[in-house]
């Protein structure tokens, strides 16, 4: 009894031991997200901007600040490793850097990476710039493309983008002489000559490092003063979304050219032998892609026009014998519309879900159709090269007119071409015998009574 004790009190201590030091270690962690009022830490946002800066780029940065401030985040930080992209989506998102109520900092980072061209530009748009040691930014100055290949831009561009530059250095509080060269002379700054001549705020290896830098200090924006408390904070991150990632590829410059080069010769090779179908269907796809990815249309515009062509292309195959490839390349098209498609803001999410999934099953259910077709067609053209009655040659049969030594004659109440197997005439009205077939020649010779009675 005294043992069952003695066991049972050393039990109670060492869960009184475990409850607490787990409570002890809960505050500890919980004190740890919180300020000195009590209150949680709100967390940092990270987004990570790698390659070129394209329309695809574009929209993942749009639909990661709206989730940055859902979820109330103190801080935006861009990490970037650019060599620079398109203009329009580099102001669309200088755009979103300046008016989003929430300070924006941008780091030029790891070691080696760049900020070129419309990565400068980005970086002059943030609140707070940085570099972490070993990177570039600079060499802005514009290119014109000509068929010729890439050139300078012209005077009127260049002094357009070079007075851009600073006046968003300036409304940054940066030298706007520096930035202005950028543009005008092509002028590239490493990490420690951008920090003594103004351009940046801080240098920082890593995201973390200027989260310490950051810690404490005061931002102003939008007559709003932002107090940094970034430290300890928690970072929060999304990534790409399908959509989002199709876009960025489709819409890098090179590969919209070749996209768009693709469907021009699937057309000119579809001009060059009527009747194909396939060439035709896919370069009409893939030029509406190409035009989408040079810029000349909006992500709604090209989703709208890809469905809109993927349904045209499935009522063609129902009402005409397109052999599949209609409706095949209308299930492709509807395929990349939904995917193009982007969630609009006014849009119910639950909607957006049942029209992908809805979508799908019309893909799904079309490959099926096309599928079953192929393979009746297999099927029709495998028995008839075993030797359909209606395609194999006939025995026997009546000239239509002279042989001489060709001409016609009628077998199995159909009109086939023929030739005398000796090269004489044969009269019209005579009834003859095939010898041999030759693609669609017959080779005819007279019965053997008709012959020994013509020379009896």
């Amino acid at each position: 009894m005294n043992i069952f004790e003695k066991n049972t009190s050393l039990l109670v201590a060492l869960l009184l031991f475990l409850s607490t030091t787990t409570i002890l270690f809960v505050l500890a962690a919980s004190s740890a997200t919180d300020t000195n009022d009590g209150s949680p830490v709100r967390p940092v946002y990270l987004i990570e901007v790698e390659g070129v800066i394209t329309t695809g780029q574009k929209n993942f940065i749009g639909r990661q600040i709206e989730n940055a401030l859902d979820i109330e985040s103190q801080l935006l930080i861009v990490r970037i490793n650019t060599p620079g992209g398109l203009v329009d989506a580099t102001m669309k998102i200088n755009e979103l850097f300046l008016n989003v109520p929430m300070p924006v900092a941008v780091l030029v980072a790891p070691s080696g990476a760049i900020a070129g061209s419309a990565g400068t530009f980005i970086l002059m748009a943030s609140d707070i710039a940085a570099m972490a040691p070993g990177t570039t930014i600079g060499a802005a100055q514009p290119v014109a493309l000509s068929p010729g290949g890439a050139g300078e831009a012209d005077d009127k561009a260049i002094t357009f983008y070079a007075s851009y530059m600073r006046n968003t250095a300036e409304e940054k509080g940066r030298p706007g002489d520096i930035a202005e060269r950028f543009v005008t002379e092509n002028l590239s700054l490493g990490s420690t000559e951008s920090l003594e001549k103004g351009m940046i705020d801080y240098l920082a290896g890593n995201v973390h490092e200027l989260m310490n830098e950051l810690d404490g200090k005061e931002i102003e924006k939008l007559g709003e003063i932002f107090i940094l408390n970034t430290a300890d904070a928690p970072i929060e991150q999304g990534e790409m979304t399908l959509a989002e990632s199709f876009q960025n590829w489709l819409s890098n410059p090179q590969i919209a050219f070749l996209v768009l080069m693709a469907g021009f010769f699937g057309i000119y090779l579809g001009l060059n032998a009527p009747g194909t179908i396939v060439p035709e269907v896919g370069g009409l796809i893939l030029i509406i892609m190409g035009i989408y990815g040079i810029g000349l249309f909006d992500a709604n515009t090209t989703g709208i026009i890809l469905l809109l062509l993927g349904l045209g292309l499935i009522m063609a195959e129902i009402f005409t014998s397109g052999f599949g490839v209609l409706g095949t390349g209308g299930a492709i098209s509807l395929a990349i519309g939904a995917i193009m498609l982007p969630v609009e803001p006014l849009m119910a999410t639950d909607w957006y879900t049942t029209f992908v999934v809805t979508v799908a099953g019309v893909v799904i259910g079309m490959v099926i159709i096309m599928v079953v077709v192929v393979q009746r067609i297999i099927k029709s053209r495998r028995r008839w090269t075993g030797g359909s009655e209606h395609f194999t040659a006939p025995e026997k049969g009546v000239t239509v007119n002279d042989l001489d030594p060709e001409g016609r004659i009628k077998a199995r109440g159909e009109y086939w071409s023929a030739r005398s197997i000796d090269g004489s005439k044969i009269p019209a009205g005579r009834d003859v015998e095939v010898v041999k077939a030759e693609t669609l020649m017959l080779w005819v010779q007279l019965p053997k009574n008709q012959k020994n009675s013509n020379t009896g």
